[in-house]
């Protein structure tokens, strides 16, 4: 089982105050999940008052389903690999579905490297042509979400049994080492563990996932402070933040409005009753 588990702000903030406006995740079977985080789902129902849906960087990538679409042929997209948070504001009726891929296993899935899909959104179609109407209309016809999901682990399964694209072990093999790590490592301890030059791991991650195993460590540590901080009920917030290498706190505000946009005492003190 992965130990980096990514967490976005829906969770986080435990916020169940808006009935127009639902965020769920499910885990995927033992089979996938060393390949999908998880699932996730939103639903929003129009309203006078727009919900704002905040989305943080979690070395992750996404397809997304609308269950909604007109176009079966249009109805899913590839989201890649993020480095800042975005905020969308929700004011229409929505339905959709997501399955949130490891980047780093996601290339079975994909006939593309991530880097591919950095700061756009690409049309499953364009990736899996044909198919991706066909399955796209057989999700949207699910009764359900667990419906869903057996659907499409039944997919992803039977990609993996098909697949003809070889992983990068120099890839792997590094993020490994930043789960493990929680991303508490620098890179030239990383160069160290895999026996391999810093500048040749850089060319390795911008090739494969377009951003640098820097701006991964530090997206794998921020995500890993939030997991301890969403689950602690007995740690201060001071000593988490300290634990995962922030003894300097201008630098931990700085790093955390740019993840999150928002500061920690807005996110802690509201949603979390911490101090």
């Amino acid at each position: 089982m992965r130990m980096y588990l990514p967490i976005q702000p829906s969770i986080l903030e435990r916020d169940v105050s808006d009935s127009n406006y639902r965020y769920q995740e499910y885990l995927p079977s033992r089979s996938l999940e060393s390949y999908v985080a998880c699932y996730w789902t939103v639903d929003v129902k129009a309203s006078d008052s727009n919900k704002l849906h905040r989305i943080l960087p979690d070395a992750c990538t996404d397809i997304i389903f609308d269950l909604r679409a007109s176009s079966f042929s249009k109805g899913a997209f590839v989201v890649g690999l993020m480095t800042d948070f975005a905020v969308m504001n929700l004011s229409q009726t929505e339905s959709l579905f997501g399955i949130r891929f490891f980047s780093d296993a996601v290339r079975p899935f994909f006939k593309y490297p991530v880097s591919e899909f950095i700061g756009n959104h690409v049309f499953l179609e364009d990736i899996w042509g044909k198919e991706a109407a066909l399955i796209t209309e057989e999700i949207v016809s699910a009764t359900g979400v667990l419906e869903i999901i057996e659907k499409v682990e039944l997919i992803l399964i039977r990609m993996l049994l098909l697949n003809e694209f070889p992983t990068d072990g120099l890839l792997q093999t590094g993020m490994r080492y930043m789960y493990d790590q929680q991303g508490r490592m620098s890179i030239r301890t990383l160069a160290e563990k895999l026996s391999y030059s810093e500048r040749t791991i850089r060319r390795t991650f911008q090739k494969e996932l377009g951003v640098s195993p820097k701006e991964l460590v530090g997206i794998i540590r921020f995500q890993s402070l939030l997991h301890e901080l969403y689950l602690t009920t007995q740690s201060s917030f001071t000593d988490i933040a300290v634990k995962y290498g922030y003894y300097d706190q201008p630098h931990f505000i700085k790093d955390f409005k740019r993840y999150y946009g928002m500061s920690p005492n807005q996110v802690f003190t509201t949603n979390l009753g911490m101090k």
